[in-house]
């Protein structure tokens, strides 16, 4: 009898929640546009949370950081810039509904849009609008005289309760090709250079908001950058390694190509090339974090993917290479020629629209103007549903542990000798290049080649983690002195005094260091220490030549 009744429940429970067993995480955030307050739900769809910021309309983008602070867009009025996406403002709220931090992006000359996302360092990455005057345009190539409005990154440190400093920016501006006027900027074969934005290319009279710019999201393993375009039906790869002054050229950072392009896809003529023009209005590029399914994959909501009545989630495995790049064969566009992976929506969206990769291979989608959320396996099962009486661009899940458990302090990197040691962690793992050191799970490791090496840190809980600054490792061979010598630069982070060791003998040693806006702030020769006690807080990059070559370039993260 007890028997028969054990079997009664577990056929019971077997056939009426099969597929709430197979969910992920505990909570999903919803937060709707032109709302002053947003809740989370779990998955039977009962209110858990809800943050009361008390002021500030949400605008677009919204997440929850590591321990349940609260971080949106907020909508701010501007004279010039106008339109769907427009936001101009950030602001965090705790757990108990307080504005830890409100700043404005906001005015006549640029003004924040749509996306934004926060980094590991607790910065946040900014898409802009910047104005350019007709005289401008058509002085870069444009074969229209007209205003526009290109897109612009800045990465913003948070200072205060309402400031913030803007620590390192991105111009699409600096990375135009045009072939309609040898007497103006940029010009030259656009096909030549997919590395370069072509002015020309679905620009008129009418696309002031030329780009339209909507996703964003940071690799912190690459140092690299992810974006969306909406007009140009295309996302793009950019590096983050750089200085603002090398990002608005084309050498430099750890791809040596500065702020070029290096990955595009979705819409081969944008660039000059023959291929399928698979995005048809793109949203919401991200990556699919590491240790995940599919890990490294990038993504994009492909609003009229399938067809004008059904969206469409597009799954891209990219041509990863060494030194931080993508292989690609010159004149042609880039692989793959169509997507790698492709989930068919429940539902269609013109605009906005989001999908969020789970540790466990489900998928979350939020289309976004009809105000659906749903979970769905790695076979297309719907395990999940949810519908708001209202529009929200994104929406994502979270499980317990993320909501209670802080992330980690960034972790730092010291060189003894030839070993790389991290700052005190639970557990932590190295990379070389942006690659897993199969083994490297030690506080220390000792480097077997040149290259940027950073380590990843847990917590004791294990469902939180940060990443280092990376850290350039390389021996340098000098003719005056042939055997191998290391030189070293910390600690990092750094306060008052920065070391300067393993300097070849009789070598002639120049150190500079310049701020993330590539100003000059300090140069020194043939010195064993840097004192960097009178400079501020922030990022800055520290370089080293040694009889005239270039050895050693090395982001520095100065906190006093």
């Amino acid at each position: 009898m007890n028997l028969n009744r054990t079997l009664l429940f577990t056929l019971f429970f077997a056939f009426i929640f099969p597929l709430t067993a197979q969910q992920w995480g505990n909570y999903t955030l919803v937060s709707l546009q032109g709302q002053s307050t947003a809740k989370l739900i779990d998955t039977l769809n009962a209110t858990y949370h809800t943050y009361t910021p008390g002021s500030g309309s949400s605008a677009y983008s919204a997440f929850i950081l590591p321990g349940g602070e609260y971080i949106r867009s907020i909508s701010v009025s501007n004279p010039t810039f106008t339109g769907g996406g427009m936001t101009g403002g950030i602001q965090k709220v705790d757990w108990n509904n307080n504005v830890t931090w409100q700043y404005n992006y906001s005015t006549p000359s640029y003004s924040m849009h749509h996306d934004f996302c926060p980094m590991p360092n607790g910065n946040v990455l900014l898409i802009a609008y910047e104005l350019k005057t007709a005289s401008e345009v058509t002085q870069a190539g444009s074969s229209t005289s007209h205003i526009m409005w290109p897109d612009k990154i800045v990465e913003v440190q948070p200072n205060g309760a309402t400031g913030g400093t803007v620590v390192w920016e991105w111009h699409a501006w600096d990375h135009l090709v045009q072939s309609v006027d040898a007497t103006k900027d940029n010009f030259g074969v656009v096909a030549e250079h997919p590395e370069l934005l072509n002015i020309n290319y679905n620009n008129n009279a009418n696309t002031k908001d030329w780009m339209h710019a909507n996703g964003i999201d940071y690799n912190p393993l690459l140092d690299q950058i992810i974006l969306s375009s909406h007009n140009l039906n295309e996302f793009y790869v950019i590096d983050h390694s750089t200085t603002t002054v090398e990002a608005a050229s084309h050498q430099g950072g750890n791809s040596g190509h500065g702020g070029d392009i290096l990955y595009r896809w979705g819409n081969p003529a944008a660039y000059g090339a023959s291929g399928t023009n698979i995005f048809h209005t793109v949203h919401d590029a991200h990556w699919i974090p590491e240790n995940y399914p599919n890990a490294g994959y990038m993504v994009g909501y492909n609003n009229n993917g399938i067809s004008n009545n059904q969206s469409s989630v597009e799954f891209v495995a990219p041509p990863y290479a060494e030194n931080y790049s993508y292989s690609h064969t010159a004149g042609s566009a880039f692989s793959p020629s169509t997507y790698t992976l492709r989930h068919a929506c429940s539902g269609h969206n013109n605009n906005m629209g989001s999908s969020q990769s789970l540790p466990n291979g489900n998928l979350i989608v939020c289309v976004a103007q009809s105000g659906l959320i749903y979970e769905v396996n790695a076979a297309g099962t719907q395990l999940w549903s949810y519908t708001a009486s209202g529009t929200m661009a994104q929406a994502f899940r979270y499980d317990n542990c993320y909501l209670t458990t802080p992330r980690p302090t960034v972790p730092t990197i010291s060189l003894s000798g030839n070993v790389l040691t991290s700052s005190s962690a639970t557990s932590y793992q190295w990379y070389l290049n942006g690659s897993l050191i199969p083994g490297a799970t030690s506080q220390s490791y000792t480097p077997t080649q040149n290259g940027v090496y950073l380590v990843k840190v847990g917590e004791p809980n294990a469902c939180q983690f940060n990443y280092s600054v990376g850290f350039r490792y390389s021996t340098i061979l000098t003719t005056s002195n042939p055997s191998k010598s290391e030189l070293s630069i910390y600690p990092n982070p750094a306060n008052d005094i920065i070391q300067i060791a393993g300097i070849p003998s009789g070598a002639s040693v120049l150190v500079s260091l310049f701020n993330m806006t590539g100003q000059l702030v300090d140069l020194k020769s043939n010195v064993t220490n840097l004192d960097v006690s009178f400079l501020p807080d922030g990022v800055y990059v520290i370089r080293a030549t040694v009889n005239g070559t270039p050895t050693y370039s090395q982001k520095l993260l100065l906190a006093h």
